[in-house]
């Protein structure tokens, strides 16, 4: 594996992402990096950095089609140190091409999507589940509010975005709510004496409905790329 080369790109608002790229097994794959910083807590079912805690950046990171390694954890833990990205966060993996992310605002909230729908189906299936490890996500959601939430908040945002997510496939044509091994992200300012910590972040909540309509919108441009 090659060095991580420098970002070609930056975008601006709250999801600030650099565009990465490198050269594993002689192909070239890219990642998406945001550079947080500090004041943010984030809930997220990844690999790397799930769960809720303060995170201070959150990468994205293509990998080949048939990945097999068996720690993904440390894969991009060592991905996000070659980019010199300090102290915990947050690794997401998708064998898409995160190029063609989609990414929306609405009211103050960011969200970006990157995603693949090779492997697609119903959440609800008559198929047993397996123990094994899952292959690298296919559709990653990554959103960020500029505002502080409860626990039970961050949760519920975690529900909304799910929901918003299938909202979009549906709208984009797709007979399914997902693929077996999304991930999804969503990053809140850490509360603090002199802020406001929402309660609630349901579809018509305030922070709610925006976050559903910019998961929305960032899906939906996603998968009519896919």
């Amino acid at each position: 594996m090659t060095a991580v080369v420098p970002p070609s790109f930056t975008t601006t608002g709250l999801l600030a992402v650099e565009h990465l790229t490198r050269v594993e097994d002689g192909e070239r794959l890219h990642a998406l990096l945001w550079r947080a910083g500090a004041d943010w807590r984030m809930i997220g079912s990844s690999v790397l950095g799930g769960g809720i805690g303060e995170r201070s950046w959150v990468l994205n990171a293509q990998v080949a089609h048939g990945y097999r390694r068996v720690d993904p954890d440390r894969h991009l833990a060592g991905l996000a140190r070659d980019a010199g990205a300090d102290g915990p966060g947050v690794g997401l993996m998708t064998a898409a091409d995160v190029r063609a992310c989609g990414r929306a605002r609405d009211g103050g909230v960011d969200a970006l999507a990157t995603v693949g729908l090779g492997v697609r189906g119903w959440a609800a299936s008559r198929d047993d589940g397996s123990a094994a490890p899952a292959a690298p996500g296919t559709i990653n959601i990554v959103v960020a509010l500029p505002v502080a939430l409860s626990d039970a908040a961050l949760v519920n945002a975690v529900a909304t975005a799910t929901e918003a997510k299938v909202q979009a496939l549906l709208d984009a044509g797709h007979d399914c709510s997902g693929t077996p091994t999304d991930a999804v992200c969503v990053a809140a300012r850490v509360p603090n004496p002199a802020t406001e910590v929402h309660g609630f972040a349901g579809p018509r909540s305030t922070w709610g409905a925006r976050l559903a309509r910019a998961v929305h919108q960032a899906v939906l441009a996603g998968a009519l790329r896919s």
